[in-house]
């Protein structure tokens, strides 16, 4: 890509809270709900705050999803199995036509809407996803603080993570970063769809995971997001 491309950022969170709309609020009266919603399965404990200082040092725009995962989860595809959950699956044809129309595909489109504005005015759109991810899943203990997902087809993509990987490294020596985990980069999501309709002259989808034994941590995430901040400018600088 030439020089004449600047890059603007923009920033979504998919997984920001546990909130449950009040119609469908029946959905979760139920013994086990209440559990299931406050764990990692009815959001991403920590990654808001993560969200919000990283938008407001960047000054790229944050999207932010405000439901439960469990409601409609917008980081799956439509005819993904698990775009609803046990909980919304017994809903009705209708019904989870009003979900879609409500409230999966306003977020999606809001989102899209944001990268045309940048691609349209001959700038390339970073779109960077933050999530967490438990520090062990089925027994696996996952033995690193970050995650960077990417598509490895993608050069783009690729240059960025690695380049922030490095700067990672050098800036916050303890922290152990892995590319491509907890998750491929290339899994069925929110930036795996938008890669479809961005090629990556105009578009980078990159999605950053934070083990939520520090995401919880808000000292962590309040001094560690602003140098976060500071590397994802430096890349940008170095260009």
């Amino acid at each position: 890509m030439g020089d004449r491309f600047s890059r603007k950022y923009i920033f979504t969170c998919e997984h920001a809270s546990n909130y449950v709309p009040e119609e469908f609020g029946h959905l979760f009266e139920v013994d086990d709900a209440k559990d299931v919603l406050e764990s990692h399965r009815g959001w991403d404990p920590g990654a808001l705050q993560l969200a919000e200082i990283l938008s407001e040092n960047m000054g790229g725009p944050l999207f932010v999803y405000p439901w439960t995962r469990l409601l409609i989860e917008v980081n799956r595809s439509q005819g993904h199995p698990r775009l609803y959950s046990e909980f919304s699956q017994k809903l009705t044809e209708r019904e989870k036509e009003k979900l879609l129309n409500n409230y999966y595909h306003p977020y999606r489109q809001r989102v899209e809407g944001a990268i045309e504005k940048i691609t349209e005015s001959g700038s390339q759109a970073v779109h960077v996803g933050i999530h967490s991810f438990v520090p062990e899943l089925n027994g696996i203990k996952r033995d690193f603080e970050i995650g960077l997902l990417y598509d490895p087809s993608r050069p783009s993509e690729k240059d960025f993570c690695r380049e922030w990987k490095q700067r990672m490294k050098s800036k916050m020596p303890d922290m152990r970063v892995r590319m491509n985990q907890p998750y491929k980069g290339t899994s069925d999501g929110f930036t795996t769809a938008l890669r479809k309709k961005f090629d990556e002259v105009h578009y980078l989808g990159i999605e950053l995971e934070v083990n939520q034994k520090l995401a919880l941590d808000e000292n962590f995430v309040k001094q560690n997001g602003v140098v976060i901040a500071q590397i994802i400018s430096e890349i940008t600088g170095s260009r």
